[in-house]
């Protein structure tokens, strides 16, 4: 464009690359929308704009923990109704992303209230093949067999964050971990993980996990004591905000929440290069105080956290710098 007074402006096409760089990179500063959103409509502007967004520096990562679901809870399997309009706008997003980042996606984010189809689950691993961390809290929509494909595209998976996962799923995610993932060795469980059988079948298929949270979840002594026995290569446990059962209390009774960790446990955990609580043990070890408004929230939701229910974003948290978002 050119002024009276003959000075000239250029046009958003003709901004240098470095300057395009510099935008897309600060979106996730500036915006509510997730930065893969906010990429996504820039691909519109212009074929330079497009061009400058396919640099494989902007998609290490792709975060979509800002994009929610309009959804209503059912009774039955997959327990939850999604909108079609908010899947159409997934699978866009996605898709457009997918083809951007040219396969050099590493990290992968999912919002805790976004249920991914089973179809656009795989169409996502096959396009990932360098995916180094997936955090993907909602499994509800994803069917064994898109498991076992989605997973075993992925050989250098090294992290994994999940929420509440029926208990097939589970034993088949862990399978699939096993088989393809060599570089597996952390895992951040947003659920519940109260009975042997969960923690029997994370030593059988992790036994090289080395990181491991289990915050804000319920969680069986029995369990609890499997982990720390039988996962030789495990350097952090992080049970803050737990609700710790013990089921060997008394027969036939309801099971009694553990107030303080005895001295097996303490000793057991005593090799690891850091175990999180915030329950009462030896004051050298403990990393909370006893008063913790997270662990009462924990309770309150009976060991499974409502996360809607409290501030936006607080799913992300985690004790261990490598887990949180």
């Amino acid at each position: 464009m050119e002024w009276e007074d003959g000075k000239t402006l250029g046009r958003w096409e003709d901004l240098s690359t470095d300057i395009l760089w510099k935008i897309f990179e600060s979106f996730n500063d500036v915006s509510d929308l997730s930065s893969a959103v906010e990429k996504v409509h820039c691909t519109a502007v212009c074929s330079a704009w497009r061009s400058a967004l396919c640099d494989p520096q902007l998609w290490h990562t792709l975060d979509l923990s800002m994009i929610k679901h309009n959804f209503i809870k059912t009774k039955d399997e997959p327990y939850v109704y999604v909108c079609s309009q908010s899947d159409l706008t997934l699978s866009r997003v996605l898709k457009v992303s997918l083809s951007l980042s040219r396969q050099n996606i590493t990290t992968l984010i999912f919002n805790l209230q976004l249920y991914v189809p089973d179809d656009l689950f795989t169409y996502t691993a096959e396009r990932c093949p360098k995916l180094r961390r997936l955090v993907m809290p909602s499994w509800n929509k994803i069917k064994i067999d898109g498991i076992s494909k989605g997973i075993g595209c992925w050989k250098h998976l090294e992290s994994l964050t999940i929420g509440n996962i029926e208990k097939y799923q589970y034993l088949t995610l862990l399978q699939v971990i096993y088989y393809n993932c060599n570089n597996f060795r952390e895992l951040k469980l947003m659920g519940t993980c109260d009975t042997y059988s969960f923690a029997s079948a994370m030593v059988r298929y992790l036994p090289k996990l080395e990181v491991l949270s289990l915050r804000c979840s319920m969680l069986s002594k029995d369990a609890l004591m499997v982990i720390l026995e039988s996962l030789p290569n495990l350097e952090v446990l992080n049970i803050s905000h737990c609700v710790v059962l013990d089921e060997t209390h008394q027969p036939h009774q309801p099971f009694r929440i553990v107030e303080e960790l005895d001295a097996s446990i303490v000793h057991k955990a005593s090799r690891l290069k850091r175990f999180i609580t915030c329950m009462r043990m030896p004051t050298a070890m403990r990393v909370q105080e006893d008063s913790c408004s997270m662990c009462q929230r924990t309770r309150n939701d009976e060991g499974i956290i409502r996360w809607h229910r409290y501030e936006q974003g607080m799913w992300k948290a985690d004790e261990v710098a490598s887990l949180a978002l």
